[in-house]
């Protein structure tokens, strides 16, 4: 099975309204074929960059609550965003973990939830740089997966996003190797706790300081299906870390 090279772009609480006007032109003049191209703007923004970037392109939000509507001051719904029209939402990114103390179970019922409601669902996974050190890595991410499996049987909406925290935002880059060697173990944990199937089709993109002098060698390894793209999705290389494929 060839499976459809993804990149996302994590805006992050970043930019204003001159800004997305900026990266909304900038994406409706790239080029680029047989990519599947999603873009994460802040909340407040969601609604300006889908009526404003290209159909081709898809929106997603960076994170979403595990319940429809309630007294949840300052959360959104899955429901919400697809009422305005967003198809993805970003789960369990190590900034939610670390940051806001979203615990694995937390991140697994946002998944759950998100694709009871229809969205497709890119789910971050990661270790720390200390659990790198002490040969932790496949344990953490094993268990992030778990807790997620425990929940949801059919992963054909789920994007795997393998995020070494260590690498994000820090300029640091996990080797084509590194990235490859954990990428084909995630791979073969899904064969063997979801299925064959399952890992076959299940796209895993590398994401961890991701720029565009490092994406092509990424790109090339076998089990790299794409990048979910930090600080250099609101630059003008982003346009080519999307075509580091091509």
């Amino acid at each position: 099975m060839t499976r459809k090279f993804f990149v996302g772009g994590n805006w992050k609480m970043n930019g204003s309204k001159k800004d997305v006007n900026t990266l909304v032109s900038m994406l409706n003049n790239a080029t680029f074929s047989d990519v599947e191209v999603v873009v994460a703007p802040p909340a407040l923004y969601l609604s300006t960059v889908r009526t404003e970037l290209n159909s081709n392109i898809e929106v997603a939000g960076q994170n979403a609550y595990y319940v429809s509507k309630g007294a949840y001051t300052g959360e959104v719904s899955p429901e919400m965003l697809k009422d305005m029209g967003i198809n993805w939402v970003i789960l369990g990114h190590s900034e939610r973990r670390d940051i806001f103390r979203e615990s694995d179970e937390v991140v697994a019922k946002k998944v759950k939830h998100a694709l009871d409601t229809g969205l497709g669902v890119i789910a971050c996974c990661g270790e720390k740089l200390e659990e790198r050190e002490a040969g932790q890595t496949t344990a953490v991410v094993f268990r992030q997966l778990k807790a997620i499996s425990d929940l949801v049987q059919d992963w054909s909406k789920i994007v795997i996003a393998y995020e070494p925290v260590w690498a994000i935002g820090t300029g640091k880059v996990a080797t084509p190797q590194q990235a490859q060697d954990v990428h084909d173990s995630i791979r073969q944990w899904l064969s063997e706790n979801v299925s064959p199937a399952a890992a076959e089709a299940t796209r895993i993109i590398y994401g961890g300081s991701v720029n565009g002098g490092n994406c092509n060698e990424l790109a090339g390894c076998p089990d790299v299906d794409g990048f979910l793209v930090g600080g250099a999705s609101l630059k003008p290389e982003f346009v080519n870390i999307i075509n580091a494929k091509i």
